[in-house]
C-alpha cells in the first residue's frame, strides 16, 4: 500500500484522481485461508518451493499417469478429440501450484479440515490482494492467473474436477474466474481514502507479453526477472505439449481469448543476486564489464539450479554448482560463467520453442532487470541467431496491468494505441556465429548432467 501512496506522489497526484487499477502479481505462489474469519493457514507458498517434489516426481513415474497417457492415445485415435492429444502429454512440476496444493491439504491438519467443512479459500497473490483490497467482499482470480496453476481445464475455460479429483483437491476451495477485464469491484475506501474500482488482474508473464505488445501469433517475449520465462503467442490456437512447454491463457477480454506456451528456468536474477551476495562484484553494471574483460570462462561452468532446473530437463533434485575450477580462476571467470549460463538456458528454452510450437515466431522481445545485462542479451542473440528487441521500460508486467486498466476504463480504445507508447531501447543483433559457442555450451550441457538428481530428497 505504501508503494502505491508513493507512486501517486511522486506522480503529482491525488488519489480520488486514480481512475482504475490493474494487478499483476507472480502466479504460482499461493496461499489458503479461513472462508469465515480471513485468516490464512499458513504462510504463502513461493513458485520455487520444492516441498512437493517427491510428489510430483511419484506421480510422473506413477501407474497412474501412466494408465492416462495410453488411455488418452487410445481416445484421440477414436474421436480425434483435441482434448485427449492434452492429456497424453500430461507431466507434472513444482512450478505448477497443483501438487503444491495437494501437499498443503495432505500435510496440514487446518487446512484438511477447513476443506471437508466448506471453510477453506484458495489463491493465488491476485485472489489474496483482492479479496484484502475489498475487505473481504470480493473473491475471485482471471483466466490467466487460473490457466497458471496446473488445475485449470483451457479448453473448457473452468477449474479441471478430473485433475481435483486425481490429487484430492475439494473443488469448493476455489475462486471463481472471471475475464483479464472485469469490474472486480473497488478498493476499500479506508485503505486509500477513496474507492478505486479494481477493472483487470492479470498474471505477471502473461502482462508482460500484453506490456511488451506481443499481440500476434508467433510474437516472443522473453523475461529474465528472478526466474527466466520465454512466453510465444499462439494466437487462438492451443499450444499441446511434448518437450516440456506449457499451454496458458494469456487473457481473455470478452470474446477474445489469446493461448501462449511457456517455458521456465527458475533461477536468473536469483543467481546474480547471489553472486553479489558473496561479494564476487559491487555493482551489478560491472558484471558485463567482468565477464567481457576475460576471453572466455577457462572452462569453468555454472549450473543455475537453486530451485532444481524445468524445461526441457525438468529435474526438482538437480543442484547448482560449480565445475572446472582450477588455481587461476578469478572472479571475472566466476562472473562469466554464470552470465553465460543464463545465455545457455536462454538457448535451450528457445530451441524448445523452435521444436515444439508450430506457429513461425516472429518478433522477439525481451524485458526484466537481467535484460539490462548487454552480455546476456549479446550472448542470447549470438546463440539463437535472432535479433532482440529490448525496451526502455524492462518492467512489463506493471505496464500489461496498467495496458490493460486503461483498455477497459475506455483511456486507450484499441491495441493499435498501445503499440505507440512502447518504446524500444536497443536492438540487440547477433555477433558472433552461434558455432563459435559449441565447446563452451557443449561442456555446460555436460555440467548440467553431472548436477541432475544430485539430491535423493528436496529440501525447502
Amino acid at each position: 500500500m505504501d508503494v502505491i501512496k508513493e507512486a501517486v506522489q511522486a506522480a503529482g497526484l491525488q488519489m480520488n484522481q486514480i481512475a482504475g487499477l490493474g494487478i499483476s502479481t507472480q502466479r504460482g505462489t499461493f496461499i489458503t485461508w479461513n472462508k469465515k474469519t480471513g485468516k490464512p493457514f499458513h504462510n504463502f507458498i513461493s513458485w520455487q518451493d520444492l516441498r512437493a517434489a517427491d510428489l510430483v516426481n511419484s506421480w510422473n513415474r506413477g501407474l497412474i499417469l501412466k494408465v492416462i497417457h495410453v488411455i488418452s492415445t487410445m481416445l484421440h485415435f477414436l474421436t480425434r478429440s483435441y482434448r485427449y492429444v492434452i492429456a497424453r502429454s500430461l507431466t507434472f512440476t513444482t512450478y505448477h501450484v497443483s501438487l503444491r496444493l495437494s501437499w498443503v491439504l495432505q500435510n496440514i491438519t487446518e487446512v484438511q479440515q477447513a476443506a471437508s467443512e466448506n471453510n477453506c479459500c484458495f489463491g493465488t497473490i491476485d485472489t489474496w490482494l483482492l479479496y484484502k483490497l475489498t475487505k473481504g467482499s470480493v473473491y475471485a482470480t482471471d483466466y490467466s492467473n487460473a490457466s497458471s496453476t496446473g488445475v485449470f481445464d483451457p479448453l473448457q475455460m473452468c477449474w479441471s474436477s478430473v485433475l481435483s479429483k486425481l490429487f484430492s483437491i475439494p473443488m469448493s476451495i476455489y475462486p471463481p474466474v472471471e475475464d483479464t477485464n472485469h469490474s472486480f469491484g473497488s478498493v476499500d475506501a479506508e485503505i486509500f481514502g477513496v474507492p478505486i474500482p479494481i477493472v483487470a488482474l492479470v498474471a505477471d508473464q502473461q502482462a508482460a507479453m500484453f506490456g511488451e505488445c506481443c499481440f500476434r501469433a508467433g510474437d516472443v517475449k522473453f523475461t529474465m526477472g528472478t526466474g527466466i520465462f520465454w512466453d510465444v503467442n499462439t494466437g487462438n490456437h492451443l499450444h499441446t505439449p511434448s518437450a516440456g512447454l506449457y499451454p496458458l491463457i494469456g487473457w481473455k477480454i470478452g470474446k477474445e481469448v489469446v493461448f501462449l506456451a511457456e517455458g521456465n528456468g527458475s533461477d536468473a536474477g536469483s543467481t546474480i543476486k547471489w553472486a553479489k551476495e558473496l561479494d564476487l562484484f559491487t555493482s551489478i553494471d560491472e558484471t558485463s564489464r567482468m565477464a567481457r574483460s576475460v576471453v572466455d570462462s577457462e572452462g569453468v561452468c555454472f549450473v543455475p539450479s537453486f530451485s532444481g532446473l524445468q524445461v526441457p530437463v525438468n529435474d526438482p533434485c538437480a543442484c547448482a554448482s560449480f565445475m572446472g575450477l582450477k588455481p587461476s580462476t578469478t572472479r571475472n571467470h566466476l562472473i562469466r560463467a554464470m552470465l553465460e549460463s543464463i545465455a545457455f538456458r536462454n538457448k535451450q528454452l528457445y530451441d524448445t520453442i523452435v521444436k515444439e510450437v508450430r506457429v513461425p515466431l516472429t518478433n522477439i522481445r525481451a524485458d526484466g532487470g537481467v535484460s539490462n545485462n548487454s552480455f546476456v542479451m549479446q550472448m542470447t542473440s549470438d546463440l539463437i541467431n535472432k535479433k532482440i528487441d529490448k525496451p526502455v521500460n524492462t518492467d512489463m508486467s506493471c505496464l500489461g496491468a496498467a495496458f490493460l486498466a486503461g483498455l477497459a476504463l475506455g483511456f486507450w480504445t484499441d491495441k493499435e494505441q498501445l503499440k505507440k507508447l512502447r518504446q524500444t531501447e536497443i536492438v540487440f543483433e547477433p555477433q558472433r556465429d552461434s558455432g563459435e559457442y559449441k565447446l563452451a555450451m557443449d561442456n555446460w550441457t555436460k555440467a548440467v548432467q553431472r548436477s541432475l538428481n544430485w539430491y535423493n530428497q528436496t529440501s525447502y
